[in-house]
């Protein structure tokens, strides 16, 4: 690897950003295009990477691995120059496959939680003084990277299964936080998802282990089908029996979340996180798990866990104006949707929930347009901004107007502009309400657009 050149398409992707940052301080020369400048690819200029903005056939040249994800059309022009001068073409999964390997590797996959529980495994070793290497989808608040080479033998990578490439990791052990039908543009149903998640467990290497939540049926049945006997399976949860760490006792705040947990009949301790949500302490505790499977002492874990401060996008807090909080979040499907929205909730002690949602591809809105209604019913009012493309092109009759029908239209507004969102959350908000803009495209960036409003309006 060390000599050859490396290019990534995209480099600015969360993805594709920290194998690159990885491959860097490996001394591997690397390069790479993105549509616009922004603070990752500055940031990788800065380590060493040669950066071009704008896509173009020549950004490649000399070049001996392009490396691309899903999101990469065909029809790139530094993807058919690079096919036409015969350069090895990579997927993303295949390029963080290349950095993973000479490591114990853990690689966490699951519809719901993969960035946040990898980076809570993350930050819990690095506080038993493991120094892992790590990969994530997104940036950990603790370190402010989304990406690391460390100095130990445990690599975290987040395995995601949008395209159905992470059968390429081959770790020593996985993590599956949930299993639930979601990338419809690539798994037409749900037991075509459970096919590739089922090859994923069978990539993991021989005598690893695999941590599962035992509460998902769906992955209860995806074990029952039939895995390697070699794996160790390690279950977490609260409501199945058979849990092997079990939580119990739950007590959630607006803020922070505590729980017991039992590992096989032994009281291991309280987990004390300062995240909200149920959900992450599902996910604290499959991070504990896997920290076990690695024999690590779980004092340092439990320690790490309470110190985790979240991931940029997952619940972040982007201002507070005259008590009115602006959090952003990443979710993008159904039930992320109200897990998140149930969070706000909470988190608003007795104010009101504004959601900004914004739909992500024509693909998920016309599959769950209905559940995305029933979710947002959580929140007392809901702008609907329009269809995220992503990389898609449009389905006829799929918009945003398909999630509000049947909805209050006191509740529900459908406005594809920007700024009259803006500037009609401004004006409705009063102190102790909490505004969140939702979804994976750019919804987040009208946060601090929204606080500056709120500011302009209390400060007349």
């Amino acid at each position: 690897m060390k000599n050859k050149h490396f290019h990534f398409i995209g480099i600015g992707g969360a993805g594709m950003s920290g194998i690159a940052r990885i491959m860097l301080a490996q001394g591997i020369k690397v390069s790479g295009s993105d549509a616009k400048e922004s603070m990752v690819t500055t940031q990788l200029e800065t380590l060493g990477a040669k950066i071009f903005i704008g896509h173009d056939a020549a950004n490649q040249i000399g070049s001996d691995v392009v490396v691309v994800s899903s999101a990469i059309s065909a029809n790139n022009p530094e993807m058919t120059s690079a096919r036409d001068r015969g350069a090895e073409i990579m997927p993303r999964a295949n390029a963080l496959a290349l950095v993973m390997q000479g490591k114990r590797s853990v690689a966490v996959a699951g519809t719901h939680g993969k960035t946040t529980t990898t980076s809570m495994l993350t930050v819990a070793l690095q506080k038993a003084g493991l120094d892992p290497s790590f990969a994530i989808g997104g940036m950990i608040n603790n370190s402010g990277t989304n990406a690391h080479l460390g100095s130990g033998d445990i690599f975290v990578a987040e395995a995601d299964e949008s395209d159905g490439s992470f059968l390429s990791y081959l770790p020593s052990g996985a993590i599956i936080t949930n299993l639930e039908l979601d990338h419809v543009d690539h798994f037409p149903d749900l037991p075509s998802l459970m096919d590739a998640f089922l090859k994923f467990i069978n990539s993991i290497a021989k005598d690893g282990f695999l941590v599962t939540c035992g509460d998902d049926k769906n992955i209860e049945e995806l074990l029952a089908s039939g895995v390697r006997s070699d794996l160790t399976v390690i279950r977490y949860g609260i409501e199945n029996p058979a849990n092997d760490f079990q939580i119990s006792r739950v007590h959630l705040s607006e803020d922070a979340g505590l729980c017991r947990i039992v590992h096989k009949g032994k009281v291991l301790g309280e987990l004390s996180l300062s995240i909200p949500g149920e959900h992450n302490l599902l996910n604290a505790t499959a991070s504990l798990a896997a920290a076990y499977a690695l024999q690590v002492p779980l004092t340092d874990i439990f320690a790490g866990l309470h110190e985790f401060s979240g991931a940029r996008r997952r619940f972040e807090l982007k201002g507070k104006i005259n008590e009115i909080r602006v959090i952003d979040d990443y979710g993008h499907h159904p039930t992320e949707v109200k897990v998140t929205l149930e969070t706000a909730r909470r988190y608003a002690a007795g104010g009101n929930v504004f959601v900004v949602f914004q739909p992500h591809r024509y693909s998920r809105t016309k599959m769950f347009a209905q559940r995305f209604g029933e979710a947002l019913e959580l929140a007392d009012q809901i702008y609907l901004l329009e269809v995220y493309a992503a990389s898609e092109e449009p389905i006829p009759g799929v918009s945003s107007l398909l999630i509000m029908q049947g909805r209050s239209a006191e509740k529900f507004h459908y406005e594809p502009s920007m700024i009259e969102v803006i500037g009609s959350i401004a004006e409705k908000v009063a102190p102790g309400d909490v505004v969140l803009t939702l979804g994976a495209g750019d919804v987040n960036s009208l946060g601090p657009v929204i606080l500056t409003a709120i500011g302009e309006r209390f400060a007349l």
